[in-house]
């Protein structure tokens, strides 16, 4: 059997898949950066030394996972966090090692992606509508370290393209998560969490978003939330009034979008999409495209896809 190898050290998780396109089936592993007790992430020079440390076990699981029969057809690798002009983290340094000195090894080619290119395909390999990549489409990338809206269209070098045509202009919405979620007291990274708590709330009227043209604002919403808290909100409350003010922002910026470009498909990617009343709202509303949420946090699963698709391979 022949399997395309993706991997992706992005600033939460370390993670590597492998893809075999004559079946389409699909492996991946993945471990989470550890963090500290209290703290709101990692420095970057912390998030190398732990995909350095993570990223051979799990290599060796997956390829113990996949079998001995294992033929190589090419690596992938995301080496950049987008498509912009300067975008570069070092946490990505660690998987673009990696993946050169294996492409190297076993005489395969080497592809390059970016790690929101990963996201947007890992959304559409899990939510089984890959034919999406032959037109445009919007897509949503929705996580700690960014919140921004993409016009997607084929591309022949690197399958899609995303221009970024709409974002938050402060704070992103997984950040605004794990903020709010430390207020409450719950561990980091706080979305499962808040998650969680906020399924016992009643509902909150829809907030007002704050938004310029097609982007919006999530910086006055932590405000809010604290003073909600100060002021005796429940804590379900203050969880549920964070992620509504979220959707506010989101379905500000998908209703500009489109009356912008038109009636497009959308689809929502990213870690903060995984959130159960974001996916009902936004499902409900749009009729998104959402993937499991395996396929919505950060993962290498995308990246795998993308270099199947790159290399000529079939994708099912």
């Amino acid at each position: 059997m022949s399997y395309y190898i993706g991997l992706d050290t992005s600033n939460y998780t370390t993670s590597a898949a492998a893809y075999d396109a004559a079946t389409g089936a699909l492996w991946q592993v993945k471990q989470l950066l550890p963090v500290k007790e209290g703290e709101m992430g990692l420095r970057q020079s912390d998030a190398v030394f732990h995909h350095v440390r993570q990223l051979p076990a799990l290599l060796e699981q997956l390829f113990e996972t996949v079998g001995s029969d294992v033929s190589v057809a090419a690596f992938g690798v995301s080496d950049r966090p987008m498509e912009s002009d300067g975008s570069y983290m070092p946490c990505f340094l660690a998987g673009e090692g990696t993946a050169r000195s294996l492409a190297a090894a076993f005489h395969r080619p080497l592809y390059r992606f970016t790690h929101q290119q990963g996201h947007v395909m890992a959304a559409l390999y899990g939510a089984e509508k890959i034919e999406l990549r032959h037109e445009p489409f919007l897509a949503f990338h929705v996580s700690g370290g960014t919140t921004e809206a993409l016009l997607v269209r084929p591309d022949s070098e690197s399958v899609i393209t995303c221009q970024t045509v709409a974002r938050s202009l402060d704070l992103k919405a997984g950040q605004l998560i794990d903020r709010v979620g430390g207020l409450l007291g719950l561990p980091f990274p706080a979305g499962p969490a808040l998650d969680k708590l906020s399924l016992t709330a009643e509902d909150v009227r829809l907030p007002r978003p704050s938004a310029e043209g097609a982007n919006c604002h999530l910086s006055g919403v932590e405000n809010q939330c604290r003073r909600l808290l100060k002021d005796g909100a429940e804590p379900a409350t203050v969880a549920r009034f964070c992620l509504r003010s979220i959707e506010a922002a989101l379905c500000h910026m998908t209703d500009t979008l489109r009356a912008q470009y038109g009636d497009l498909p959308v689809v929502y990617a990213g870690g903060v999409m995984s959130n159960t009343l974001l996916r009902a709202a936004l499902q409900n509303a749009y009729n998104g495209v959402f993937a499991p949420p395996v396929y919505s946090a950060d993962n290498a699963a995308g990246i795998a896809v993308l270099t199947a698709l790159r290399a000529g391979g079939d994708v099912r």
